[in-house]
């Protein structure tokens, strides 16, 4: 691979401000890729991957480049140097690029290997909660988190069918593989802009996690229903509740964001999603009226997030301690609060994009210690380690009097 100087330093620039102005990576990236209408599909995936690298082995890389987590535009350029060395690229006769100790930065990564929060590219608090609550499979989990994820479209059924979906796909030039044991995902061969597609346009697919299409299909929701998605946020799996119950009954997707809600209105409309009414949660009001309301409740709970960290690697450097523990506290509450929307005799899902069990089915126990009136029909852990998807927490539970 041969290093282009203005691609190069489009990376530089988004490092800055993602690790100095603390700026999300997902942001960064989508406005680096709109400066330059001349970058084509290589050069984007160029930028993109280098940044993610960049952000997802943060530590490991500014541990070789002994950059101290001073990230001036000088520490920069080093820790893009260790980048391209580990990646084998051949360094350009730059300035930047004078005097690269290759072989030392190369001993430098065996020698960090055996120290896996620095392997793995993680704060020592992390790395110290998943070992106490995972014990010998943080190993496993934490490695397979640094993977790159796979892009998943989940086939909008209201619409289409995986096969055609996948035919039309092919129409766009963008190869596709069925996914043994998901019904409607189909799994890209290689990175696609699948947004810029008219099949995307014409609401055929959702870009949607293997693991997270479990979620809606384990609330075993039936046409008619009256439904309720407690944690709606912009939507993505209201839209597949939608799809599940084939536009009949009635979904109320509540969130606390209006913002979202105005999201999940316009991706319904694509979608072609009509049972769908979102409504805001800006008093107890709204809350207190869907008492007993609801043949099912999905709760997609806040959480660590620690579950999707391939596709947000950032977040290992956003999160801290002191916000895992209020999260914890906020899960209890909303479990207590919006149980209460379910009928008797219906059933409830609580999930989570976390592998903490302190997060997952410690919670749903807490809860049913309390609450005598229901019981855990199933529950499933989905390991980012065994399954190559997302890690997810999901519990059915069912209210009996």
């Amino acid at each position: 691979m041969r290093l282009h100087r203005n691609l190069v330093l489009a990376v530089i620039d988004s490092l800055n401000y993602i690790y100095n102005d603390g700026l999300y990576a997902d942001k960064v990236v989508e406005k680096t890729l709109k400066r330059d209408t001349r970058w084509g599909a290589r050069d984007r995936a160029f930028i993109a991957e280098t940044i993610y690298d960049c952000v997802r082995w943060k530590r490991l890389y500014n541990e070789i480049a002994g950059t101290k987590n001073h990230f001036s535009q000088e520490n920069l350029w080093k820790i893009f140097t260790v980048w391209a060395t580990l990646k084998g690229i051949s360094l350009p006769d730059w300035k930047q690029f004078e005097g690269t100790p290759v072989r030392r930065l190369k001993g430098k990564f065996d020698e960090f290997q055996s120290n896996r929060a620095i392997r793995e590219s993680i704060p020592d608090w992390l790395d110290e909660m998943g070992v106490k609550e995972l014990g010998k499979q943080w190993d496993k989990e934490i490695e397979a988190l640094n993977q790159q994820a796979s892009v998943i479209l989940r086939t909008n059924t209201l619409k289409t069918t995986k096969k055609i979906l996948h035919k039309a796909l092919l129409e766009e030039e963008i190869c596709s593989e069925f996914v043994e044991g998901y019904p409607d995902a189909l799994k890209l061969m290689e990175r696609k802009n699948v947004f810029r597609t008219d099949i995307f346009k014409q609401g055929f697919f959702e870009v949607q996690d293997a693991s997270s299409q479990l979620v809606a299909a384990y609330l075993d929701v039936q046409p008619g229903m009256r439904v309720i998605d407690a944690c709606a946020g912009a939507g993505g799996k209201a839209l597949h509740l939608a799809a599940l119950m084939e536009n009949k009954g009635q979904i109320i997707a509540l969130d606390i964001y209006g913002n979202k809600l105005k999201e999940l209105k316009r991706r319904a409309k694509r979608a072609g999603a009509h049972n769908i009414e979102p409504r805001t949660i800006d008093s107890t009001k709204v809350i207190k009226k869907l008492y007993n309301q609801a043949d099912r409740v999905l709760i997609d709970s806040p959480c660590s997030g620690l579950g999707v960290l391939r596709r947000n690697p950032d977040a290992k450097w956003k999160l801290q301690p002191e916000f895992i523990e209020n999260i914890k506290k906020t899960q209890a509450q909303i479990l207590e609060s919006y149980s209460k929307f379910l009928k008797i005799g219906g059933k409830m899902v609580y999930a989570t994009c976390s592998i903490l069990p302190s997060e997952n089915e410690k919670q749903v126990q807490a809860f049913l210690k309390t609450h005598d009136n229901f019981h855990l029909v199933k529950e499933k852990k989905v390991s980012p380690a065994k399954s190559g998807f997302d890690g997810f927490y999901m519990a059915l539970m069912e209210r009996t009097a």
